[in-house]
Parts: C-alpha cells; structure tokens; sequence
C-alpha cells in the first residue's frame, strides 16, 4: 500500500528544513558492489540508528546521534502514521547525475513487509514502481505495469506492507534531499558469498 500525503511539511518550513539539512547533515558517498565490480554510489547518504544497516554490500555504521530537526521530523512522523521508527537513510540527490537504481527494500534487517516513510525536500522528483510480473518461460521478467508518483517539496510517501516486493526508482534534476525513515531489526552477522 502506498499513501501519499501532499504539504505534510508546509513550503516555508520546508525551504528552511531543506537548508538545514544541507549544510548540516553529514553526507558521504559510499562504494557499491555489484557482480563483483565496484562503483561509487550515484548520491551522497548518511545513517541514523542504534543498529547498522547494510544494502548493496554496504553496512552503514550505527549512528546515534541523531540531529535535532531529523528528531523532530521522526517524531512528526511518528504521531501522524502511528508507526516508531528506530533508524534512517539520508539522501542527497544534487544534480541529474545523481540517483538510485531499481531496486527494492527488501533487506532481512527491514523484516516482512517493511514500513518506510519518505520524506521529500527541494526538486521535485519522479518516484516510480514496476509491478514485478511472473517470470517468462526463459526466467526473465518483463515490467510493463509502471507507477509514476511526481514527489514534490514537503511531500511525505509511505510505503506499507508488500509495496518493497515491486522495485523502485528515483528521478531528479536539480537538488533534492530524501529521508527514508525505517523499522530496523537486529540480524546475525553476515557471510557474502
């Protein structure tokens, strides 16, 4: 299920939050593995939990301290979904350049059906979902039911139950920050292959 919820933050809090959290979050860029090649992640991110967090091979470390004002916005969060979030992936999307592939949020960490909540600052960007289809005779799928949701400026999208099943993408051109707050779970520590 997917509620989106236009204004959650008004414009004027929103362009100060957004300056806020530019020049006070900070932002790295980490390195990404895939089939066994490395690249650097298209994007700047930071991580706030009591736990790590690891995707794409890449274990963001705990980080308790959260920022006063990303506080405030979980809190906010929390009393409008009902819902207690204990972590959360920042993101920096700075130009065109920037972005994240298809995928889905389907780390064993985030549980069954994860809850997330995606708050939106500056541009607006195109947040688009594909239904995962039932494979072909060969095993490939082939996408062809997309949904394409305009994320504007102060706008909160949740994402509820199997919504991590189908993957996602995300579209922008100028500056915009992201904030992904989630339910993490402790996980035994990891083997890759």
């Amino acid at each position: 299920r997917i509620r989106l919820i236009p204004g959650f933050i008004d414009s004027e809090q929103a362009d100060w939050m957004f300056e806020q959290l530019l020049q006070d979050i900070p932002w790295g860029q980490r390195t990404h593995i895939r089939q066994e090649v490395s690249f650097e992640e298209p994007r700047l991110t930071s991580w706030y939990g009591e736990l790590p967090y690891t995707y794409s091979r890449i274990t963001m470390q705990p980080n308790p301290n959260w920022h006063p004002l990303l506080t405030v916005l979980k809190e906010r969060i929390e009393e409008f979904t009902g819902y207690t979030f204990n972590s959360l992936l920042c993101n920096l999307y700075r130009n065109e350049k920037d972005s994240v592939d298809w995928h889905s949020d389907d780390e064993p960490s985030l549980g069954k059906n994860p809850v997330i909540a995606s708050l939106s600052f500056g541009a607006t960007r195109t947040f688009e979902m594909r239904k995962k289809p039932s494979p072909g005779e060969d095993g490939d799928y082939t996408y062809v039911e997309r949904l394409r949701i305009p994320l504007d400026h102060g706008t909160l999208l949740m994402m509820e139950g199997a919504t991590q099943e189908d993957p996602k993408e995300y579209h922008s051109r100028d500056e915009r920050i992201n904030l992904t707050f989630r339910i993490i779970y402790p996980e035994p520590d990891r083997v890759w292959k």
